[in-house]
Formats: structure tokens, sequence, C-alpha cells
């Protein structure tokens, strides 16, 4: 996903990204969009687990979705897209962390966000999405592959 992202916004964006830095684990970071459809990238690095994540790579990955909406927010964004970290065997996996009961930071969202799409590769993903999402938002259907 992160080649598809960077192609489409040309050069531009990789050039942004080399002056952020590295950004770590769990932490997100924020760009300009240049040729893409969206006045701004948010970048975030997830762990990288080999079966089942643990304790601390679980909290990681909550990390970055909590520090990606931190600057959805902070940045007083409409709409914004997320694309699914990788994928997992449940929603403590490496693709998805929605959790069961609004977040405190979560709650904040639909008052400021217009739209939030999900972008997810795999069916579970798209299940446990559909099932925690309504905590938060009202969920709408588009027909797939549209965008």
């Amino acid at each position: 996903v992160d080649g598809c992202i960077h192609r489409a916004a040309g050069p531009l964006l990789t050039d942004e990204c080399r002056t952020l830095q590295n950004c770590e684990t769990g932490k997100a970071k924020i760009t300009g969009g240049y040729r893409l459809p969206a006045k701004y990238v948010i970048h975030t690095v997830g762990p990288i687990a080999h079966g089942e994540p643990s304790a601390s790579q679980a909290a990681e990955l909550r990390s970055c979705y909590l520090s990606s909406l931190d600057l959805l927010l902070e940045h007083r964004l409409r709409s914004a897209v997320k694309t699914c970290r990788g994928g997992g065997s449940d929603n403590r996996g490496t693709g998805v962390w929605v959790p069961p009961h609004p977040h405190p930071r979560a709650e904040q969202v639909p008052a400021q966000v217009d739209r939030l799409i999900i972008c997810v590769f795999l069916e579970k993903d798209e299940s446990i999405y559909m099932q925690r999402l309504p905590h938060y938002f009202p969920v709408g259907t588009y027909p797939r592959g549209t965008w």
C-alpha cells in the first residue's frame, strides 16, 4: 500500500517524508497529499507480528490508530481514508484495532469528521470493522472497488 500511495502522490511526497526522519512504531506523522485526491497523508508504522501478536505489539497497533486519530483531529480534517494495517487473526492482530466500546478520543470524531473510509483487504477484517464502527460512526455501505 505504501508504494502505491507514494507512486500516486509523486516524488514530492517522498521528498517530504525524508524530512520527517524516522517514524517510530505506533506513532503517526502527516504530510501533504501532492498528486493524490487528498490534501494530506497520515503515515503510521505498525508492528510486525509473525503469528499471534504479543501484548506490546497489540499496544503498538492501538497507538498507530490513536496517533493517526490525534493528527486527524489536530489538523481538523473533515474526511479520511484509513488502510487496514496488514491483517490478523482477530481485532488484536496486526490488521484491525477497533475497540468494542468508544475510546474517549474517538468520541470526538463524529462531530468533526464527515466521512471516514476504511480500506480493507480481507473479509474478516471488514466484518470486524462493520461490527465495531457503529459504536463510533453511522456506517454506510459503498460498492466494493469504488473510489
